[in-house]
């Protein structure tokens, strides 16, 4: 068994973001363990930032979801399938 995740890189966090999420809400189910990096607090964030998600349910899915992130100006996003060699 493998593990599916997705890896999303953010440009323009300021624009792109508000897209982003809303995707990523839609397809909420999917999505296990989700963590979001940016550089930066306060007055100095940056506008990049890169989100890790863990996904569950079928790959056929998780596919989709990246493909609609992959529309959005200034996000690339990335589906990987982890596996152990048995």
């Amino acid at each position: 068994m493998g593990k599916n995740v997705l890896l999303i890189l953010v440009g323009k966090r300021k624009t792109a973001a508000i897209n982003v999420q809303k995707t990523l809400t839609g397809w909420g189910c999917l999505i296990k363990t989700r963590l979001g990096i940016h550089d930066g607090v306060l007055d100095s964030c940056s506008d990049k930032g890169l989100i890790f998600c863990e996904l569950v349910g079928e790959k056929k899915k998780a596919r989709e979801l990246t493909r609609k992130l992959n529309l959005i100006k200034g996000v690339k996003a990335e589906l990987v399938t982890l596996k152990l060699d048995d």
